[in-house]
């Protein structure tokens, strides 16, 4: 019999060895405050440079040396973006801190031995004993997020508590990447948060999580993006807000370190700290068994884990843990919800924003609506313990810790669904939903829920076969079973469009009703119950209109006509008949990582959707508010959001008063009221569902 699998640490110790220490906060005696003028577009990021702020006031040789711990000198005042990106970057340190003629040593030339530069006065000489802070250069290049520069140079080291944490930083920020936040566990059993004192190499990405074809069982780490690193985090007043992002993938699959999720686009532009993390995934993570041990969520107590973990830790990475916000995107979203409903969550963050939550009818429902562990037996662990030859044995729980890891992933066949469930375990989650009338518990978060306009427009199985009816369609994706009534969605509520091609018309009308059904209704009955009983302190609601990319399992179904003067797709075209802006067509444009891989910009208005997405979610983790504070915008030199929002009209709250509390998120911007009324009571999810 195989041991039970036990997580050895692989983090590396940090051995002393015959060069340069690695650089601190300490060593250099200064909080270090990364600055880019980050404005997304990334063919052309290279022509712009970075700096790092030595804040320390020191003379001009004081701080050249400081700024040589760094491996890096003064910053160079040529360049074609210098003189516009450093007024910015002054502007916004203006704003901080109310200091409009604060100097700051830059590089010198022939002429001006000691030069520094301020807001209104230019570069100008100084004495060389004068005491300023520093503009030290950022050499650090551009490289997509998986792509890890191994130059030392560029090495940082930061100590919390009883962790030497050894980071980088690429052209964007700092990172800490890699970093263990559980003890060593057994399979199948709630994780703890990291104890030990230890030398952790953060420069590497973590193993993801056992999923098909990759992943392994020590897996639980998490990244850190930020912008500022504080030499004493216990008074420093420049901590700044947090943003905990939990990734999607059904619960079967996913990772933090998803090129998509490259955190230093949202830290540079958002001034916030970015927190990317794993949890166990499928049956290592949701595993139930009637034995009083065994009783799921493991996938759920890790993200708690790791919310602890920031709670004790994130300070000495510049974030503010009475600042955090959860954000996650379709079983992240899921995982956003239960964790607005698990009391051990409570106080370890103050907002929340899910994107694309599941809900409703069909397997959406599982995302909302939480089985008992009776249920969860029954139905999913039973199946799998039968099949991996665990079923006739005394004790079943050493047998499937003896059972190898991908072998557990993968069973049972595909005549039944493995467990991947959340569950009313008791502790964690202890009510069948996120009660939003008052009745239950929920947690005193700011809220921002959100959805994309065709959210469930692949959801639905296969693309219509010829001869098949609405009906036949819908039977075909499991929704019959939901529907109050499946003849009465052939009616003028869902109508058919009228282009000649019969089965893309069938698509759409599915793709509708499974849009309500799966996404649509149920969060805008979440909020309006929500707004009703004052579950939330502040609640906003948005519909993402344009995306690009997404979930595409039926091919060609999430991608705009590509015509001679838009090679790469139109987007003011109709992705595909009349309807389509997917699932997760979002996440490119809210992480604003659109063009820093494959992904091309197809038009102005991808860079400016970027630009106006990465504004409003760090707005609402900065402000529990996803208008942007037009003050901020205008010292950063945010032009194309303070001119998109302009024109936006207010973004409101959502109250029981309030006609248009959704902002639609495409060019240009606007309001609307909650959408489908009819067809949400139709499909049996009215806007008083939750009472």
């Amino acid at each position: 019999m195989l041991r039970p699998f036990l997580r050895v640490p692989v983090f590396a110790v940090i051995a002393p060895v015959c060069v340069q220490a690695v650089p601190s906060t300490s060593s250099i005696g200064s909080d270090l405050t990364f600055l880019f003028q980050n404005d997304l577009n990334w063919p052309q990021a290279t022509t712009h440079n970075g700096t790092i702020l030595i804040s320390k006031p020191q003379t001009n040789a004081k701080a050249l040396a400081s700024c040589k711990q760094l491996n890096e000198t003064f910053i160079p005042t040529e360049g074609i973006h210098f003189q516009s990106d450093i007024k910015s970057l002054m502007n916004f340190l203006a704003f901080q801190s109310d200091s409009p003629n604060q100097k700051f040593w830059v590089a010198s030339s022939p002429a001006i031995p000691c030069a520094a530069i301020s807001l209104h006065g230019g570069i100008q000489s100084v004495r060389c004993s004068t005491e300023l802070p520093a503009f030290c250069s950022q050499s650090a290049p551009f490289r997509p997020n998986t792509n890890v520069d191994p130059n030392p140079n560029f090495h940082v080291q930061v100590k919390s508590k009883k962790l030497m944490v050894l980071g980088t930083r690429d052209a964007l920020s700092f990172r800490f990447i890699g970093i263990p936040y559980a003890d060593p566990f057994e399979r199948f059993t709630y994780s703890k948060v990291f104890s030990s004192q230890a030398s952790i190499n953060a420069l590497n990405y973590g193993s993801p999580c056992t999923q098909a074809g990759s992943g392994s069982e020590d897996c639980l780490f998490l990244n850190i993006y930020t912008p500022f690193l504080p030499q004493n985090s216990a008074t420093s007043r420049n901590l700044k807000p947090v943003m905990f992002w939990i990734h999607g993938g059904a619960f079967t699959s996913g990772e933090g370190s998803d090129g998509i999720f490259d955190g230093g686009n949202m830290a540079s532009r958002g001034d916030v700290v970015i927190v990317t993390i794993n949890y166990r995934l499928g049956t290592q993570g949701f595993l139930t068994l009637l034995d009083g041990v065994t009783n799921g969520n493991f996938g759920i107590a890790d993200q708690i884990t790791a919310l602890q973990w920031v709670h004790d830790h994130i300070t000495d990475f510049g974030g503010d843990p009475n600042r955090v916000t959860l954000f996650g995107q379709s079983a992240g979203a899921g995982s956003v919800r239960a964790l607005l409903a698990a009391k051990p969550a409570f106080g370890l963050f103050q907002g929340a924003i899910p994107q694309s939550n599941l809900g409703g009818f069909g397997f959406a429902s599982t995302y909302s609506k939480y089985f008992t562990l009776e249920e969860s037996v029954t139905q999913f662990s039973q199946p799998l313990v039968e099949s991996v030859g665990c079923a006739n044995v005394t004790d079943v729980l050493a047998c499937l810790r003896a059972v190898p890891a991908t072998t557990i992933f993968n069973a049972p066949n595909s005549t039944a669904e493995s467990p991947r469930f959340i569950v009313v375990d008791g502790h964690f989650i202890t009510t069948d939903q996120l009660e939003v009338n008052g009745a239950g518990p929920a947690a005193k978060a700011h809220v921002m829920f959100g959805w994309m306009r065709d959210d469930g427009a692949d959801f639905i199985g296969n693309f219509p076969a010829a001869g098949e009816t609405l009906e036949t369609a819908l039977l075909e994706a499991g929704y019959a079973y939901d529907l109050p009534d499946i003849s009465a969605v052939n009616s003028e509520l869902f109508p058919s469009p009228n282009s000649a091609d019969t089965l893309e018309n069938l698509f759409n009308v599915t793709s509708r009703v499974g849009t309500d059904g799966e996404f649509r209704c149920v969060d805008q009955a979440t909020l309006i119950s929500a707004a009703k009983h004052k579950v939330f302190p502040t609640i906003f609601a948005y519909q993402f209109d344009r995306s690009y990319a997404g979930f595409e399992p039926i091919p060609g179904t999430c991608v705009p006509p590509a015509t001679a003067e838009f090679p790469n797709g139109d987007p003011s075209l109709p992705y595909f008949g009349a309807f389509n802006r997917c699932h997760s067509g979002e996440l490119f444009y809210m992480f604003g990582t659109l063009g820093q891989n494959e992904q091309p910009f197809r038009d102005d208005g991808d860079l400016i959707m970027s630009q106006v997405s990465v504004d409003i979610w760090t707005s609402f983790s900065r402000s529990f508010n996803p208008t942007p504070d037009p003050a901020f915008l205008n010292a950063r030199g945010f032009t194309n959001t303070t001119a998109t929002l302009s024109c936006a009209g207010k973004w409101e709250q959502v109250t029981p008063k309030n006609k248009t509390p959704l902002r639609l998120l495409d060019l240009p911007l606007s309001l609307s009221a909650f959408q489908e009324e009819e067809q949400c009571a139709l499909l049996g999810i009215p806007f008083d569902f939750f009472g």
